[in-house]
């Protein structure tokens, strides 16, 4: 067989799609379209750097060359019934090419096949087995030494020197509809059937290493592996994708269900939200409006390599943050990140008018990139055609992205306070003021000291300026609480850097018990300087605790109902309680008494979170959909009888309502610097960003979880360790059966899905941990998992828990110092630890201490 051009079989030229408007030309190209006499739909396609492979006129294997200008086919001959699968080999010397039908397994040497019609010779293949039935998937290893080939119900593994079968594993109840090996374990084979199930085996050995139970009501339809996430991904007829993890010890835990379709609607109301217009007018338009299908059969999986260079400034993807895959649908192409499980862009075959195939019926797509593009193949599902289309993965990005904040948006604090700023009241004013009267007040007190009794405008009695003669009654100043120590402790150890290697917490130290009866806790916090841990807790309590959790607890008591929020000032000095009796109290840490009380008939609304912010300068408060800035005075006099006159005070500085004017489920400020940025999540699943140096919003991300968010996490740092400072405009997100999301301020993207936890019923809370690399959350499985933010998968699972843990909190201090406080040292006098890395709550009021190995 000879290399033919293309008019002698009749096929149509290579032709360029010219749309009325926008960028069709720039992102997709048809480069190649041909009428076969049979339908090649549901057929597994091939397409790699070099050829597309495909099934032409039923038993005829077509190879269209992506690389040669001159766009010749090779046509190989040898079946007798209609091809039915067909796959590229891994290697590029030699490049193999199997193909199978009813009748036959063939191979092909592509570059035996060429020398063959240099001189004139008909090609011929190798047949590897015979009259296996109804082929659907083939799969060369690694090594191509061996050919995986499902047929019914079973996997036959062909040896490609042999020519004959090594092993064959059944044990499908359904049709085998996709096999890969797995590339870091050579002996690993994962097969999907129709069955909704997939097996993982032992192909060395013939032996099933694990069979997973039904996944859904949907036959499984395609496979792909991930290496670097040591994960691997199934697509089903229902639009739904699962990841699964192939760490050792998860025993192929899923760490996360996608809706496709679920994820395709929010990618259209961002983007329309955002006022993104990606295509011409008409189709484009249209395709916004238009509410997404119900069901897209994931077709065909595989490896999606952006350009390098295309960053985070052009299209919201960095080259080393983003793992994308294409996946292919029936009527369009998903680049999907594997890393946030979101779509970051769709093609659309109906917004491309001149496209011969409308709707696929089988899809591939190189995972390699020609110049920058990629080709992808497609059949139709109702008709007998079959294209090729080159695709600029760019020019589709570019076309899709959001539109990113006005300015630059960062948590750090880069210029002065503006005169017209809320936070001008409490910073500038004071610091203009109040060192010139402390100043004026000095000079008068040197001036009078100098002069005579009788020119003082107020004439005493005599020994004015002397001591009384007789104490008559003298305040005890040096109170202590209930015969113990203060909480105020002076840190008298040298501060160590907080270690970021190895010091994961693992092991379960201590189970401390809050209440009598079980109490939820619903939040828990650690002071700045790690010695101390505040607990708030559904019987009306905060409660505080040494960092160690020994010794009783000091008691907070006054709210009605149960608190749902606390914070500690960034000196350590006061706590802040926020409850659901309508109040929000600020507590003297020392005394336990309060010294603020703002009830209901300042506040219309219940106080869903508060927080102390701009280094303790302000109250950051929620109210219904407003935030609220409080400008407040302790007063802060240690004689016990002026003490009583009561010179507290608070002044509302500003309020400022959320965009759609949805209640406030969360906020989050920093307090440990000076920073701007506020951020708060509404009822309606947005996070909003407020710029208080400016008094307004500055952006608004739409459809952020697919549930409201009931948690925001800042990565604050701590001051025993230091970060980048990029690193700060990180931050964490979380809603009921929804995971939780990593987000950049700089980007307004969400970069990253941890959704490897249970937690469909209850708010389950996450913390930081204080080098910003590991994230702590709870879950509803009675375990807390822990996270290296580069990975989606969980790194460590802490088990020890009497029910859902609800609550988590890392200590900002170094773990494992020896402890210098009298009151934490053992019987014998030993120093102990008493900074837990790590402390969990759970619904039933338990707190659990984790420690490093």
């Amino acid at each position: 067989m000879t290399l033919l051009p293309l008019m002698p079989l009749k096929m149509e030229e290579p032709q360029e799609i010219f749309p009325t408007g926008g960028y069709e030309s720039e992102i997709v190209m048809e480069k190649y379209v041909v009428d076969s006499k049979e339908c090649a739909s549901h057929v597994q396609l091939a397409c790699n750097a070099q050829f597309c492979a495909f099934p032409l006129d039923g038993n005829q294997l077509c190879l269209w060359g992506c690389r040669d200008p001159a766009h010749q086919l090779l046509i190989l001959q040898g079946h007798f019934q209609s091809i039915t699968a067909v796959a590229f080999g891994n290697q590029e010397t030699p490049l193999l090419i199997c193909s199978a039908s009813q009748d036959f397994v063939m191979l092909w040497d592509l570059e035996e096949c060429r020398e063959k019609i240099i001189q004139g010779l008909l090609p011929r293949g190798t047949v590897m087995s015979t009259l296996l039935g109804k082929v659907l998937c083939i799969r060369f290893s690694l090594s191509d030494h061996v050919i995986a080939v499902g047929s019914g119900n079973t996997v036959f593994m062909l040896d490609v020197k042999s020519h004959s079968v090594l092993v064959e594993l059944a044990g499908h109840q359904g049709l085998v509809t996709a096999v890969e090996f797995c590339p870091w374990q050579a002996h690993v084979l994962i097969s999907l059937s129709e069955d909704r199930s997939f097996k993982v085996w032992d192909h060395f050995m013939g032996s099933l290493i694990f069979s997973s139970s039904i996944l859904t009501a949907h036959p499984l339809l395609s496979l792909l592996f991930h290496e670097e996430s040591k994960q691997f991904v199934t697509g089903c007829a229902d639009g739904q994708l699962w990841v699964f993890s192939l760490i050792e010890g998860h025993h192929y835990r899923c760490v996360a269900h996608v809706d496709l379709s679920k994820k395709s609607e929010t990618f259209v109301t961002r983007r329309a939200k955002s006022g993104v217009h990606s295509l011409p007018a008409g189709a484009g338009e249209l395709d916004l409006a238009a509410k997404p299908e119900a069901a897209r059969p994931v077709l065909s999986l595989s490896h999606c390599r952006l350009p390098q260079g295309l960053s985070s400034g052009s299209s919201g993807l960095s080259a080393e943050n983003t793992r994308c895959l294409w996946i292919g649908s029936t009527t369009e192409l998903f680049i999907f990140n594997l890393a946030n499980f979101e779509v970051e862009a769709v093609l659309h075959f109906k917004d491309f008018r001149s496209l011969s195939v409308q709707v696929a019926g089988s899809c591939a797509v190189s995972s390699e990139t020609v110049d920058h593009k990629v080709y992808c193949l497609l059949t139709s599902m109702f008709e007998n055609k079959i294209a090729v289309l080159e695709i600029s993965p760019a020019a589709l990005l570019r076309s899709q992205q959001c539109l990113g904040p006005g300015k630059a948006l960062s948590v750090l604090a880069s210029s002065c306070v503006l005169p017209t700023s809320p936070l001008y009241f409490g910073t500038v004013k004071e610091k203009r003021t109040k060192p010139a009267t402390q100043k004026q007040s000095a000079a008068v007190q040197r001036v009078t000291g100098d002069r005579p009794v009788v020119f003082h405008t107020k004439v005493r009695s005599s020994g004015y300026a002397s001591a009384p003669h007789v104490t008559m009654f003298s305040p005890k100043t040096n109170i202590k609480n209930d015969g113990k120590s203060s909480l105020k402790c002076k840190n008298s150890y040298k501060r160590e850097e907080y270690p970021l290697e190895n010091f994961l917490p693992s092991r379960l130290n201590k189970q401390v018990a809050l209440a009598q009866q079980p109490t939820a806790v619903s939040c828990i916090q650690y002071s700045g300087n790690g010695q101390w841990l505040a607990c708030g807790l559904a019987n009306c309590l905060s409660l505080v605790l040494d960092a160690s959790l020994s010794g009783t607890p000091a008691a907070f008591s006054g709210h009605d109902g149960a608190v749902s929020s606390i914070c500690w000032s960034h000196d350590g000095k006061w706590l802040l309680s926020a409850a659901r009796d309508w109040t929000l109290r600020l507590w003297s840490v020392h005394r336990k008494e309060v010294m603020l009380l703002l009830g209901r008939d300042v506040l219309p609304r219940p106080v869903q979170a508060a927080r102390f912010y701009y280094l303790d300068t302000f109250i950051l408060l929620s109210c219904g959909p407003e935030l609220w800035l409080l400008k407040y005075h302790l007063d802060t006099c240690k004689d016990e009888l002026k003490r009583y006159k009561v010179k507290n005070s608070y002044k509302l500085i500003h309020r400022v309502s959320l965009s759609n004017a949805a209640d406030v489920t969360s906020l989050s400020a920093v307090n440990d610097f000076y920073s701007y940025i506020v951020l708060t999540a509404g009822r309606d699943r947005t996070l909003e960003v407020f710029d208080l140096n400016a008094g307004c919003s500055a952006a608004v991300i739409a459809e952020a979880h697919s549930r409201p968010v009931h948690q925001i996490c800042q990565n604050t740092g701590s001051s025993f360790t230091t970060q980048l400072s990029q690193a700060y405009n990180l931050f964490l997100t979380t809603a009921i059966g929804d995971g939780v999301g990593l987000w950049d301020l700089r980007t307004l993207r969400c970069e990253r899905r941890f959704q490897g936890h249970p937690n469909h019923c209850y708010p389950c809370g996450m913390a930081l941990s204080p080098c910003g690399r590991f994230m702590a959350c709870g879950a509803e499985d009675r375990h807390a998992y822990l996270y290296e933010l580069g990975s989606s998968t969980f790194h460590h699972r802490l088990a020890g828990h009497t029910d859902t843990v609800a609550a988590v909190a890392f200590n900002p201090a170094v773990p494992q110092v020896p402890s210098v406080f009298p009151h934490c040292k053992e019987p014998g006098g030993e120093a102990v630890c008493t900074r837990a890395p790590l402390v969990t709550a759970t619904l039933d009021g338990k707190l659990q201490l984790f420690l490093p190995e």
